[in-house]
């Protein structure tokens, strides 16, 4: 199955997914794309030149997106990420 191929089921749950700034690194630089991850940092798309853009892309495919709430994040810590609804 191809990474970036994906099956929506009607009714399905799917699970939360990370909107993340790009480029990642412990200096905070402004990001140039974004793109979308699973809580285990397994890219789910992307890049994406806008945060709206990968948060319409994570909609589009079931997920719900959550966005960071602070530059380096963490996503064991729920208090670093905010839906994006």
């Amino acid at each position: 199955m191809n990474d970036d191929a994906f099956v929506i089921i009607h009714g399905a749950t799917m699970p939360n997914v990370f909107i993340e700034p790009l480029p990642k690194g412990d200096t905070p630089a402004t990001p140039h794309e974004y793109q979308i991850e699973f809580q285990d940092s397994r890219k789910a798309a992307g890049p994406f030149k806008t945060q709206k853009e990968a948060i319409d892309e994570a909609k589009r495919l079931g997920h719900k997106p959550l966005v960071a709430r602070v530059r380096n994040t963490n996503k064991g810590n729920r208090d670093h990420w905010r839906s994006a609804d």
